[in-house]
This record gives structure tokens, sequence and C-alpha cells, in this order.
């Protein structure tokens, strides 16, 4: 049942959201046995955006390899630029867009430039990152072992916490997979809200261009309060609603004094 609609159907530049995209896209190659999440990729200071959000700009030591598990948690997590490039290195523009157009999403795609192997993150719609989000908790999108890695990222503690989970707990923040993506004038988020139990309940698609202060990309940003004040309210919603359909429990995390 669809609650709230507006301009569902057009598209619109997606941003970082779409690093959800990029990641299906990869992790289909993984279920097909092409990719391996344990396999290396190698980050050279050319491969680097440079200022860009994320850790490896903050690095200064390259060349490196990682895993490419290493490049999606943290091209969902803290939502990593140079993470893009890295997975553009496994799955180039024009392979991500055909595996995003046989998954029934058209306007969903990276935007292909001269470089095969990279791109921008291109365009979606509300409708299709809502169908997205709804196809992986359905389990129709990706494996069962891809789509609970995929949801793991998006539900843990270091994920997306300026926006609708701001104001939540650690045991609320568990219940919401999020991504939001961010640029010049736009504040976007989607993601998926989960019962006590972990059965997925609401799915939203909120995105946002046009808005004031374009140079605020933090927790102070008029769109970025907005929705801290809905979590709580989509939060109280979905608890008097029964999930149904596959359950995904996240698993507990506790923070490690070191030793």
């Amino acid at each position: 049942m669809v609650a709230v609609t507006a301009d569902a159907d057009r598209r619109i530049e997606a941003y970082s959201v779409n690093k959800i995209a990029v990641a299906t896209a990869v992790l289909d190659k993984v279920d097909r046995g092409l990719l391996t999440l344990d396999q290396r990729v190698e980050v050279t200071e050319a491969i680097v955006v440079p200022g860009g959000d994320g850790i490896f700009s903050l690095d200064g030591a390259y060349p490196s390899t990682v895993t490419l598990g290493h490049v999606l948690v943290n091209l969902l997590t803290v939502s990593d630029d140079t993470a893009v490039r890295l997975c553009g290195l496994v799955a180039p523009a024009a392979e991500i867009n055909s595996i995003l157009v046989a998954k029934g999403f058209p306007n969903t795609q990276v935007q292909p430039v001269a470089n095969p192997n990279r791109f921008f993150l291109g365009t979606s719609t509300p409708r299709e990152t809502h169908d997205l989000l709804r196809a992986l908790v359905g389990g129709t999108l990706l494996s069962p072992a891809s789509t609970s890695y995929l949801l793991g990222i998006l539900r843990s503690p270091v994920a997306f916490t300026d926006g609708i989970r701001r104001t939540m707990s650690s045991d609320e923040r568990a219940r919401i997979a999020t991504k939001a993506g961010w640029y010049a004038d736009a504040r976007h988020e989607a993601g998926v809200i989960f019962d006590r139990s972990g059965a997925a309940v609401l799915t939203y698609a909120l995105f946002a261009d046009g808005q004031a202060n374009p140079e605020d990309f933090g927790a102070t940003h008029p769109a970025v309060q907005a929705r801290a004040a809905m979590g709580p309210r989509f939060l109280a919603a979905v608890d008097r609603i029964a999930g149904v359909g596959t359950t995904y429990r996240s698993s507990a995390r506790r923070p490690s004094n070191g030793g």
C-alpha cells in the first residue's frame, strides 16, 4: 500500500542514493560467481577523488589494495566517493546499467563518461528507488546472502545518522536501512524501516532538490532537520503494523575499548 506519493515518476539526479544501485550491480556479479567479496582491488593515487567524501582521500598512502567487500562497506556507510571509482574497476558503467535494466529499473542508471570504468552516479525516480528497495527486502533482487549483506551495511551504526535516524536510540537505528545522497542543492534519503521482529514494513524515497543552504551538508540543513523529525513518527507508525515476509535481524554491535 502506498501511503504518500508526489512526483513519483520524475527522473532526477539521485546522487549517492544511487550507490545502492551500484552495489546491487556489483553484488549481482558476486551472485553469478563473476566476483568475490574477498578479491582485492588496487587503490592508486590517480583513482582517489581529491577531497571527496569518505576515508580513501584521507589515507595518503598509495598504492594499496583493499577487498571488494571493504569497498562496498565504504561506499554505503561513509558514502565514499573513491569507492564509486573502485566499483567501476569491477563493474563498468555500461554493465551496471544493463544489470539494472534487466532487473526492471530502466530509469535508475549511472551516467557513463569517456573512461568506461568511471561514471557519474546518474538518475532514478522516487518510484524506482522505492521499488528497488522493496525488491531487495522481498528477496527478488539478489541472493539471500547478498541481500543480508547489503541490508547489514545499510542498517549498521555507522550508516547515515543525520536524517531519519538522528534522534533515535541505537536499537531504533538498527531497525532502519538508509542511504542519503547530497550534492549542490539536493538532499535525498531513501530506506526501509523494519518492525521489531525484523520484517520490512515501510519504505521511503525522499528526493528533494532545489533546497536552500546548498553549502550546508550537515545536520543543520532544513531538509535534514525535517527528516530527523519525521523519523520517530515513521517508527511509531511502524510499531502499529505487523510486517510480513522474510525477517532480517540485525547483528548486535557493541563498542570496543581495544585490547
